[in-house]
């Protein structure tokens, strides 16, 4: 029992709180509108200076706030499934996750240290500091229940550094040698991982529509409902055709139906493609299992790519079988998985090459992979549904790992958004 209390005594709460909110205030300072590369670069390094410094029980307790911070929004989803009881107990579990993945970064790097030097030490010794900071680095594989969204680098994604493994690897590195040495003098070391700034001129999304909607989750599966809102989609696509776009993108699933099974629909969308090529979200049915799908429209063609990688428990559930079978009838009533496809899907509109993403995936290492001719996505097409996390933060920090992507790649991204402000992302510099 002491063993417990100790991690959780004042002032190893207070640090850990008060080191996970420097390495979280960039998210909120966006979220807020507010952005400063200075403000964030200060708050990034202050965040890691002062963790690498602490002992393991902070780890502990700052990988739980960490873990808070960043992904409480989550829990909001369970509104829409009646399980409001269930969103503490969710919100726990991703703080202990998190809280035992840092403190077992510190706990081996202090044990591996420990057994070669023989002696416990007042000061970090320097090969405790370099595990740990390896241990950073590798944060970002780390996927519990395969959400890969915790990624330190990130906080660097708005400000005077990199955020390239080799940049983020500076950074620690001068740390732990400053901390070692006692001697600030070797905080130059992180000036190497400095990138200038991009220019600041404004990109337009020049012939392409980019279309929000503002439809809750509740309205959104409301059958009552679909005429008026497929109405307006419509009215989207007209207006995008009188202002002269050659295409127009629409969020995720904005048809909640088998779009494959209406043909109703279909053919209405293909008179329009004869026009102004489409790009929407809808269902698909193959027959045995839905699928979560991008239906494009040219020329008065169809073509459909579905999604790659699903939402772990929102679309398709992460645990072995016989818990899936279980989980899924207790909690979802019965509901079936969706299913991925096996490999990513490229489409071209215009002669332009898209890669197709839908929401959660857009924000993987997976979609950024090379084609065939050993290239990386030039232009990615992004359709999402923030709905079931507004409002939060969510989108605030979906929009930062797409700038990270974007920004390791190049990679030029249109996202169309349901419930929240639709955006591009494209290389400035």
């Amino acid at each position: 029992m002491n063993k417990i209390r100790q991690y959780f005594t004042t002032f190893v709460l207070i640090r850990g709180f008060f080191i996970a909110m420097l390495g979280s205030a960039f998210i909120y300072l966006n979220y807020f509108g507010f952005t400063s590369a200075l403000f964030n670069t200060i708050l990034g390094l202050a965040s890691l200076y002062f963790l690498l410094k602490s002992e393991t029980k902070i780890w502990f307790t700052t990988g739980a706030f960490f873990g808070l911070f960043w992904f409480w929004w989550i829990a909001l989803s369970l509104i829409h499934y009646d399980m409001v009881w269930a969103a503490p107990i969710e919100i726990l579990i991703i703080m202990f996750t998190y809280g035992l993945i840092f403190s077992f970064i510190s706990w081996f790097s202090e044990k591996v240290s420990y057994y070669f030097i023989k002696k416990e030490t007042a000061h970090p010794t320097l090969l405790s500091l370099l595990l740990k900071s390896i241990g950073l680095l590798g944060l970002s594989y780390i996927h519990p229940l395969s959400f890969d969204w915790f990624k330190p680098e990130l906080m660097f994604v708005e400000s005077y550094l990199g955020i390239e493994k080799w940049q983020f690897a500076l950074v620690l590195l001068g740390m732990s040698v400053s901390l070692w040495q006692k001697k600030y003098v070797y905080m130059i070391i992180v000036l190497l991982a400095y990138r200038p700034l991009p220019s600041q001129t404004p990109h337009t999304t020049g012939n392409i529509a980019l279309v929000t909607t503002h439809t809750s989750v509740h309205d959104k599966w409301d059958k009552t409902q679909h005429d008026k809102q497929f109405n307006a989609l419509f009215k989207q696509i007209d207006d995008a055709i009188d202002a002269g776009k050659t295409l127009v993108i629409l969020p995720e699933s904005v048809f909640p139906i088998f779009l494959n099974r209406n043909q109703v629909l279909l053919e209405k969308l293909q008179e329009k493609a004869k026009k102004v090529s489409i790009v929407t979200g809808g269902l698909y049915w193959d027959g045995k299992t839905p699928r979560n799908s991008t239906y494009i429209f040219t020329h008065g063609e169809v073509s459909i790519a579905n999604k790659v990688l699903l939402v772990p428990f929102g679309e398709a559930n992460p645990l072995p079988d016989f818990l899936s079978d279980w989980v899924n009838e207790v909690f979802y009533d019965g509901a079936v998985d969706y299913k991925a496809s096996d490999k990513v899907t490229d489409y071209q509109i215009d002669g332009i090459t898209y890669r197709n993403a839908i929401c959660f995936e857009a924000t993987s290492e997976k979609l950024y992979e090379k084609d065939k001719k050993g290239q990386r996505p030039k232009n990615m097409i992004v359709l999402s549904n923030n709905g079931w996390f507004h409002p939060s933060i969510e989108s605030t920090l979906q929009k930062l790992l797409l700038q990270y992507y974007n920004k390791k790649y190049g990679t030029t991204i249109y996202h169309a958004i349901n419930m929240s402000q639709s955006y591009m992302i494209k290389s400035k510099e």
